[in-house]
């Protein structure tokens, strides 16, 4: 299982117990609260990997548009 500290500590953004971090593919999100939940998203918002399921990836999905805006508006 992941460290928790070090994924929080690793993300862009953490909303709800969820870490989003900007990688090469697009973005990952993780569970904080369930590390082995996570799901890896293109630059258009496609799921790309996921181990989570069908209602945790749209909540999952809906923080990511959060968070993406979070991070746009700290870049400018």
């Amino acid at each position: 299982m992941m460290n928790v500290k070090e994924i929080a500590d690793n993300a862009d953004v953490i909303i709800s117990g969820y870490a989003v971090k900007k990688i090469e593919l697009g973005y990952s999100v993780i569970n904080l609260h369930k590390q082995n939940t996570a799901a890896v998203f293109s630059n258009e918002l496609e799921m790309l990997e996921t181990s989570m399921d069908d209602i945790q990836l749209e909540i999952a999905k809906k923080y990511l548009i959060k968070a993406i805006s979070y991070m746009e508006e700290a870049v400018a």
